[in-house]
């Protein structure tokens, strides 16, 4: 594996950036259910990206899928559906308890699971803590972890300070009971991409078999874990809207149909980049990996804090809740430093290794 672990954070933190912004573009959605956006945008975001990028850059696509065998399709599609349930309740927590309160509770949860789970199952979580690299990227880990509570006090004060009306103005259809449980199933759910990408590196080892550039290795895993959130997706969208009526929003008129759906494909690519990055960065994080989703999490908070920031989501709050923000913001950033260094430790050659004294001796 190529490691570099510097190229690997920054690669996350893009991918952390463009999921906290895929939201902005449906914002501007007009006349359309939920239901109706979030599908049309789920096309792009799950079907037309991963396939156009990964044939783009990796014409041997359908190839390696072939290759890569029936478990392994079968397990990365699995988690994927797994993960679709996630994703669908995100998209409901956004709806209900908008931009900064519902990143932090969901991906606080979304954060753990993602990142201690797959070396626990592996039972390398033992082995890893028992290595000073491993022990930092650990306690990098539970700096995000504390990033995370701190930015989700900071949103449960924000709801006891902020009058009913200005939590409609900002977030329509604001509930905070009910996104919080739509929160906790995302945060569950969602942790099952890290389990999908695990799952799927004999697929990745099939793309590099067949010449792919280690960097690319994880975009046919992308189009597979992703077909199973769309199938998740589709499910629900179609049932909610035989329910609603809301079945001929896609051609509804009153609407301003081509600008929904450009806003819907633009949000849908924006969503699949925090994925392609995500992808890319797991390939130059080295040995422990693993920590790439809390890389990915820290920085979706990051993020996802600054435009909620932007969008006056805290307006109104007292200075104390504004100093939480501050301080969630900096374990967070903090996280990231931590975990990066930890895997740059992992990287180097043991001292009195044959490429140390190599080194030592040029």
């Amino acid at each position: 594996m190529d490691a570099n672990p510097a190229l690997g954070v920054v690669l996350h933190a893009i991918g952390g950036l463009a999921a906290a912004s895929f939201y902005i573009p449906y914002k501007g959605v007009r006349g359309w259910a939920w239901e109706t956006y979030w599908l049309v945008g789920g096309v792009f975001s799950w079907i037309v990206s991963p396939w156009g990028f990964s044939l783009t850059i990796l014409p041997q696509t359908v190839d390696i899928l072939r290759a890569a065998g029936g478990a392994p399709l079968f397990w990365t599609f699995f988690f994927g559906v797994l993960w679709g349930v996630g994703g669908l309740t995100f998209g409901l927590t956004m709806r209900y308890l908008g931009i900064a309160l519902g990143y932090a509770i969901a991906l606080g949860l979304c954060a753990a699971f993602g990142t201690l789970m797959p070396p626990l199952v592996n039972g390398e979580l033992g082995e890893i803590l028992s290595r000073g690299p491993g022990q930092v990227v650990v306690s990098g880990v539970a700096a995000c972890l504390a990033g995370i509570a701190v930015s989700g006090r900071a949103g449960i004060r924000k709801e006891g300070e902020v009058s009913e009306a200005q939590k409609k103005a900002v977030v329509a259809e604001f509930s905070l009971g009910r996104g919080m449980a739509v929160a906790v199933a995302c945060g569950v759910m969602s942790a099952s991409m890290a389990y999908g990408i695990a799952a799927g590196k004999p697929i990745a080892e099939a793309a590099l078999a067949h010449g792919a550039p280690s960097l690319w290795q994880n975009l046919p895993v992308l189009i597979v874990i992703l077909t199973g959130g769309f199938l998740t997706n589709v499910i629900w969208c179609v049932f909610l809207s035989v329910r609603n009526g809301s079945g001929g929003d896609y051609a509804r008129r009153g609407a301003p149909l081509l600008a929904n759906y450009l806003l819907c494909a633009a949000a849908g690519l924006t969503w699949y980049l925090q994925f392609f990055f995500y992808g890319m960065g797991t390939t130059r994080m080295g040995r422990y990996d693993f920590s790439s989703w809390t890389l990915h999490m820290a920085s979706i908070i990051i993020f996802s804090t600054a435009w909620g920031i932007a969008l006056h989501e805290w307006k109104g709050t007292t200075p104390g809740t504004r100093r939480l923000v501050a301080a969630g913001l900096a374990l967070l950033v903090a996280s990231t430093v931590i975990v990066g260094y930890s895997n740059y430790l992992a990287a180097r050659p043991p001292s009195g290794s044959t490429s140390s004294r190599r080194a030592l001796a040029e």
